[in-house]
């Protein structure tokens, strides 16, 4: 078998000044012009077949081998996100309050990578790889816009790859686990309403701030009493508004948050006591709940045998330390694809430490270390080819 970690070794002065003129030029969701017309033109300058304006800005290239086989879709997101960055590198933002400050630079350029890579070696390839990359993954929906658009027809994909460097753990980790591996997310807003009035006269209101301090406080009660213990979600009210002066009781205040799960009948749970709570509560005090309750992404779920193939590959690789463990509450919308086409979504560590390179996610000193660009691309290249070839 090619060793492709080696071949991506050899690219990696082209991985890593992709990645450093991409994360120069950030581009919001649906905003990514500059960054498609690149990914387009370096796709077509291989030969491959180039869809443009795919979900509004997203690129499909196709790349055929020599030989019948299946067809694999690997995805790469490619937005940014509305931060000052504050790293200092020499390749910062130059475009004032967007910055890449989650990693979908990197990923845009793996993926460039390893189209080169599996080009170079398409005659050894059976079937075709269907590269996606994708506009709008935070939070905007620009997975579902590229399948509305008809990314999993014409061919439709028999599996599915993706990646995340990841920031939460150092070069050299891989994580590549089987089942839920991100959370399903819910955005929640909800107006509690009653009667305003002074604040030295409460009896003559219907007092919403007591309201919301009793509902927020109960919530908590919903994943520590009930879902099972072996079972995990989280429900998080990050924000809360009521009133604005010191003497008077509002007529309403509104709080908003996030609810995550991973199993369909824990969500269900969560979000039927979620209900009942707000209403219970607030309707035992005198007020009105007025519940929103916002879908993002379904639960990203990774099939056992893509994801055993990965792992295969992943234990020929030099250096790296392999995760079979891994999940995390985050969201994903490649979970869009994922439900309708069995794959594998596995993380690459990139943070180090020594460098200060270790900064969080959507923080403004987001930096990877950018060694893990070659493990990736080796990674994704390997683990297409040995799916192909080899069958699940």
């Amino acid at each position: 078998m090619v060793d492709f970690f080696h071949e991506a070794n050899e690219l990696f002065e082209y991985t890593r000044s992709m990645r450093r003129d991409f994360h120069r030029h950030p581009e919001l969701g649906y905003h990514e012009f500059r960054t498609a017309g690149i990914v387009a033109r370096e796709l077509t300058s291989l030969g491959m077949e180039v869809t443009t304006g795919v979900g509004k800005t997203g690129v499909v290239g196709l790349l055929e081998g020599s030989k019948p086989g299946p067809t694999l879709l690997i995805r790469f997101d490619m937005d940014a996100l509305p931060i000052v960055e504050e790293t200092g590198a020499e390749y910062a933002s130059e475009n004032t309050g967007v910055m890449h400050a989650c990693g979908h630079d990197a990923h845009t350029s793996i993926g460039l990578t390893v189209a080169r890579l599996l080009n170079t070696h398409k005659e050894d390839i059976n079937g075709r790889v269907k590269f996606m990359f994708q506009p709008a993954e935070e939070g905007l929906g620009g997975a579902e816009g590229m399948i509305k658009d008809g990314i999993l027809e014409n061919p439709r994909p028999d599996y599915a790859l993706s990646l995340h460097v990841w920031n939460n753990k150092p070069l050299g980790w891989l994580g590549i686990s089987k089942g839920y591996i991100m959370a399903a997310a819910e955005e929640f807003y909800v107006v509690i309403k009653g009667k305003g009035g002074h604040g030295a006269i409460p009896n003559l209101a219907v007092d919403p701030v007591v309201a919301s301090a009793q509902i927020i406080s109960a919530l908590q009660s919903v994943v520590s009493r009930n879902v099972p213990p072996v079972e995990t979600a989280v429900l998080s009210v990050t924000a809360i508004h009521g009133g604005d002066a010191f003497n008077v009781i509002p007529p309403q205040v509104e709080f908003r948050g996030t609810i995550r799960t991973f199993k369909p009948e824990v969500r269900a749970v969560v979000l039927e006591r979620f209900q009942q709570i707000n209403q219970g509560i607030a309707a035992s005090l005198g007020c009105q709940a007025e519940i929103q309750l916002i879908p993002s992404t379904p639960a990203l779920f990774n099939a056992d045998a893509v994801t055993e193939k990965v792992q295969q590959i992943a234990r020929l690789a030099p250096g790296v330390q392999i995760d079979t463990t891994f999940s995390t509450m985050g969201s994903e919308d490649m979970a869009f694809v994922m439900d309708r086409i069995p794959g594998c979504y596995f993380m690459v560590g990139s943070a180090n430490q020594e460098t200060g390179k270790n900064a969080p996610h959507h923080h403004p000193k987001f930096d990877i270390d950018e060694a893990s660009l070659p493990i990736a691309a080796g990674l994704m290249a390997s683990s297409a080819v040995n799916i192909l070839n080899n069958g699940i």
